[in-house]
């Protein structure tokens, strides 16, 4: 929950703003002084939004700092709305991603970000998503001046880009040797390790620890074997990423309340799903009991997924006296890669969305059509590493980005407009399999940019067609434009005409202007959204094929569009076009 205090009535007009904007995360605390009511939000909220001078945040709040990592984020906004100051909490208490959010809400205002990671556009290990130990702010503070990190990961996780300073060193060397130097280092391990000064940890999601209970079974003997577990193993507990069970304890409280404790959700399986996994230790009982001879190692290993292994075998709680109730086993996932692929809309950068800048900054591997990434090089983290090429190499650039997803990478892959539209997803999700994660982030298609310069041409069915047969030949072109002719659909073509190509266009023209007036509008827009964008709207009868090229966008109406004070529009539904004509 987001706290919203204010002092005067341009502080409240500003606060009621967000409130209305953002109804489920907000609370306005209002009193008989501001005091009171930012300690009492300060005590309540995950978040503050302060609109109070930063002088007066700050005197008010000082007595009720604890630490880093339990203080809520608070934002100040100024009289003038002309700012939102992350004053605490930028990275844990999320004060930096609110600075940007209210920023967003409030027209001119801009954020304020004085935390030194996001100030220079490197990643704070902080905010990876990962729990993070040890002398996190020695090794920041090393990676901002430039020294020497050494990085020790026990496998090739998706990490973001990390500055050249950050260099990969073999697993030979060991920690002796590192505390003897002194040296820097970031690991990257789910295991127990001695820590220096001078060394920071990262906690990857690798482990899953499935769970057997008996009915009943009392949490504190589930969690107390959980902890046994991993303890003996050498195992953190900041790496447990799930609790795993069979489908007949899902609600079997003992497990319950060990996956709260832990933070972790708890996934269940079906009986006959554990019944098929290999185990080293199959059972008569729980085969008796739930109709599988295993479930802690079966849950551990098939939650863990392909490739994983089996860290911890079966073993039994001890509860003293009385019978064991509960079993458990921990498996540890094979790392996997990550592949983004990323629409970057039709090339004006507002038009790109704060999801796809966000998987940019994400991505420590970049792989595009070169003229692309010319478009989004400076949103790129110090470290990234471009694999660009021409045109023409599309098929080429899906496969490099899936290797490099699969040899362990945090990979974007980007296209224009939406990348799943004429571009790259297609190609890339053909290659890539179930031994990476795959993650698709829309973008602002071409047609639908050319659709809001000309008016508002798509209102009713409509279709895409792209005329370029150099991948599907022109005898299937012409019978999709032909049975959107005969449907009366409204048509935009995407890559119409080329020095190489240019009689198909005026070929689908002539197979539409079969089945629609001449006068039917038809917008023609180049560059959309671009510097040089250009916009001309003529009609079926009246359009000239040698004022298009591949930049350019064609959207013909169907037979109930018409221009309206010079705007193209498509009316919604027959029903009103009846009632208004």
């Amino acid at each position: 929950m987001i706290g919203l205090i204010s002092a005067t009535a341009a502080g409240a007009a500003a606060r009621d703003r967000l409130a209305a904007a953002w109804p489920d995360r907000t609370r306005v605390y209002d009193g008989p002084t501001v005091r009171g009511a930012v300690r009492r939000a300060f005590a309540e909220c995950d978040q503050l939004v302060c609109f109070l001078a930063t002088g007066a945040t700050v005197r008010i709040l000082a007595p009720l700092l604890e630490s880093k990592t339990a203080d809520p984020g608070v934002v100040c906004v100024d009289e003038a709305q002309q700012h939102a100051v992350s004053l605490l909490g930028g990275h844990a208490g999320g004060g930096n991603t609110l600075a940007l959010a209210v920023a967003d809400m409030l027209p001119g205002c801009r954020p304020v970000i004085t935390t030194a990671t996001d100030a220079v556009g490197l990643p704070g290990l902080d905010t990876l998503g990962w729990p993070v130990e040890g002398a996190v702010a020695a090794v920041s503070r090393a990676i901002l001046d430039g020294a020497p990190v050494a990085l020790r990961a026990d496998g090739q996780w998706p990490l973001p880009a990390l500055p050249p300073c950050v260099t990969s060193m073999p697993h030979s060397e060991g920690f002796a040797e590192d505390n003897a130097r002194g040296a820097y280092v970031l690991r990257v391990t789910d295991r127990a390790v001695p820590l220096s000064e001078s060394e920071a940890v990262l906690r990857p999601p690798s482990l899953t620890i499935g769970v057997g209970a008996s009915r009943g079974a009392p949490a504190d003997e589930v969690h107390e074997l959980i902890e046994q577990a991993l303890e003996e193993a050498g195992l953190s507990p900041h790496s447990v990423a799930k609790l795993a069970t069979v489908d007949a304890k899902a609600e079997e409280p003992g497990i319950l309340a060990a996956a709260e404790r832990l933070g972790v959700p708890l996934r269940t399986h079906p009986a006959e799903a554990l019944a098929q996994v290999a185990v080293p230790n199959p059972s008569d009982a729980p085969r008796e009991a739930v109709g599988t001879p295993s479930v802690a190692e079966a849950a551990a290993l098939l939650t863990a997924g392909e490739g994983a292994g089996l860290l911890v075998p079966k073993r039994k709680s001890a509860p003293g006296s009385r019978p064991a109730m509960a079993t458990c086993a921990i498996a540890r996932r094979r790392p996997r890669g990550r592949l983004a692929v990323v629409g970057l809309g039709p090339g004006a950068r507002d038009l790109l969305t704060p999801r796809a800048r966000d998987e940019l900054r994400r991505a420590s591997v970049l792989v595009g059509l070169d003229q692309y990434v010319d478009q989004i090089r400076d949103l790129l983290r110090p470290g990234t590493r471009i694999l660009e090429s021409g045109l023409g190499a599309e098929e080429e650039r899906a496969r490099t980005a899936v290797a490099e997803a699969r040899a362990g990478h945090a990979v974007a892959l980007i296209g224009s407009g939406d990348a799943g539209v004429y571009a790259m997803a297609s190609p890339a999700l053909a290659e890539a399999s179930a031994d990476i994660e795959v993650v698709g982030v829309p973008g602002v298609t071409a047609a639908l940019a050319a659709a809001a310069i000309l008016g508002a041409p798509l209102g009713h069915d409509h279709v895409s067609i792209s005329l370029s047969d150099l991948h599907t030949p022109w005898e299937v072109i012409e019978r999709r434009v032909r049975a959107a002719a005969t449907a009366d659909i409204v048509v935009t073509f995407y890559n119409p005409r080329s020095r190489g190509r240019d009689w198909q266009l005026p070929k689908a023209l002539g197979i539409l202007a079969e089945h629609r007036d001449p006068a039917t509008p038809v917008g023609v827009v180049r560059n959309a959204s671009r510097p040089d964008e250009r916009a001309a709207l003529t009609t079926l009868g009246g359009i000239d094929p040698a004022d298009v090229d591949m930049m350019t966008v064609v959207t013909v109406g169907n037979t109930a569009t018409r221009t309206v004070a010079g705007r193209m529009v498509t009316p919604r539904g027959y029903r009103w076009q009846e009632a208004r004509s």
